[in-house]
């Protein structure tokens, strides 16, 4: 039980890193100067579903793999929220194309690196927690 609050935990805070990251990418202009239209406000609106979600895939740590090596597990598991944001949400629930594509041609490397911020500060929080 201790190890499943640890991967909620460490997810949940992943994900806030990962939307001040996407918060401040926009507020600073670096998604537009890329013409990629991805600049949310920090709204708990926005934050609350995204931080749960952040928690709930942070239970795929469970997964028994390459636990010597954390930082590269945070980088392999951050491609499935990757994976499920530009190949369901975007074109699907968003209705901005597959990859997001409507939002600008660079939106999958943003998706990319966004998430890549969550895997790796949710490994990191494993990583310290333990």
């Amino acid at each position: 039980m201790k190890k499943l609050l640890i991967f909620f935990a460490a997810g949940c805070l992943g994900a806030l890193a990962n939307s001040i990251a996407v918060w401040q990418f926009g507020q600073l202009g670096i998604t537009s100067e890329f013409g990629v239209s991805i600049a949310p406000s920090l709204s708990p609106a926005w934050l609350y579903p995204r931080i749960v979600w952040g928690g709930l895939w942070g239970f795929l740590f469970i997964l028994p793999m390459m636990q010597s090596r954390l930082l590269l597990k945070g980088t392999i598991l951050s491609l499935f929220p990757t994976a499920v944001m530009l190949l369901i949400i975007f074109p699907y629930v968003a209705n901005k194309g597959i990859a997001g594509i409507e939002l600008g041609l660079m939106t999958p490397v943003f998706v990319i690196f966004f998430n890549w911020v969550w895997g790796i500060i949710t490994a990191i929080t494993i990583k310290y927690a333990k």
